[in-house]
């Protein structure tokens, strides 16, 4: 307070008034304001939505999900179609977008344009306007026609596989099993044909295999032999197995190292990993393909055993090396 608001104070009368600055000047402030930095690629992008994503709201956390599955097509899709597709008002998409900086959906759409130019992404949307059509109409489909839209859904999934495969994520996914004695693999329901398989196939390495086949409810039992520098797979994908989820908690928690195979960088199972093996499955007629999680599994298991027949060429030549120059 000023002498002169103090004396007027000591007087029994009302001080003056602290001046305020014009409302003009205060806008013009706010609109100097520096804006939350813009995202422009698609991979910064779902990788900020998946730092933020235990922080979103629960509807975000949907739109969120939807965004990463479908980033293919969403370039293409009015704000209305995503919105029944989440469950959600046209609002909600709205405050999505600008919740990462953008000012509407617009923007957030012309992101995720990019994909639009792949015929996978075209494909997939001309795809599922065929399926609503038939599903509207008495269209009868003999059993050739569907094993043979099964198999066109397949191949432009493991178009997208090659596409989208991230070679740093793999290669660090093989370094660490390349540099432990024991895997544990681990998968259930969906993803349980995905991990046999992996068992089956890492068994003709040197390495030590462990899959929890949860018979009898007794994969905790097996876990208590987990150490640290082990290495874990886990395979899961939405719903995401409970059982999987805390084979891989467990595993972390006695100092394992984690790999997960799944279909989101956003789901609980992925927060937990060292390394994330991202893979997304075709739908056709409702049925999910298994085409890419195994390509991806027998690509993951052949790049292993050629690093390591790599490394035992590399010993071996070292030793004769040796045994020459004495």
């Amino acid at each position: 307070m000023s002498y002169d608001n103090l004396r007027h104070v000591a007087a029994g009368s009302r001080p003056q008034e602290c001046p305020l600055p014009p409302q003009g000047m205060i806008l013009q402030a706010a609109a100097h304001r520096p804006a939350p930095p813009r995202i422009t690629g698609v991979e910064p992008l779902l990788q900020h939505i998946s730092a933020e994503f235990e922080h979103l709201s629960k509807q975000h956390k949907v739109i969120a999900r939807y965004v990463e599955r479908h980033r293919d097509v969403i370039g293409m899709e009015k704000i209305q179609c995503v919105a029944e597709r989440c469950g959600v008002k046209p609002s909600a998409i709205v405050r999505f977008a600008k919740h990462f900086g953008f000012h509407g959906y617009l923007e957030l759409k012309a992101v995720f344009r990019g994909g639009i130019e792949s015929p996978n992404a075209l494909s997939r949307v001309y795809q599922d306007r065929i399926y609503d059509a038939l599903a509207e109409t008495s269209a009868h489909l003999s059993s050739a026609d569907v094993t043979h839209e099964f198999i066109r859904g397949a191949l432009a999934g493991m178009k997208e596989l090659q596409r989208d495969l991230h070679d740093t994520a793999l290669g660090e996914a093989v370094e660490l099993m390349a540099n432990t004695q024991t895997l544990w693999v681990a998968g259930a329901r969906f993803a349980f044909p995905v991990a046999t398989y992996l068992a089956y196939a890492l068994q003709h390495t040197n390495k030590s295999i462990q899959l929890l086949t949860h018979i009898g409810s007794m994969q905790e039992g097996q876990l208590r032999g987990i150490r640290a520098n082990d290495v874990m797979i886990a395979v899961s994908f939405s719903p995401y197995a409970e059982e999987t989820l805390t084979a891989a908690q467990i595993a972390v928690s006695h100092g394992a190292k984690l790999i997960t195979i799944t279909d989101s960088r956003v789901s609980a199972l992925a927060r937990e990993a060292e390394v994330v093996l991202l893979v997304q499955e075709n739908c056709t007629f409702g049925f999910r393909t298994m085409t890419n999680s195994m390509a991806l599994a027998q690509g993951i298991f052949v790049a292993l055993a050629y690093r390591l027949e790599k490394k035992n060429v590399s010993l071996s030549s070292t030793a004769a090396s040796s045994e020459t120059a004495t």
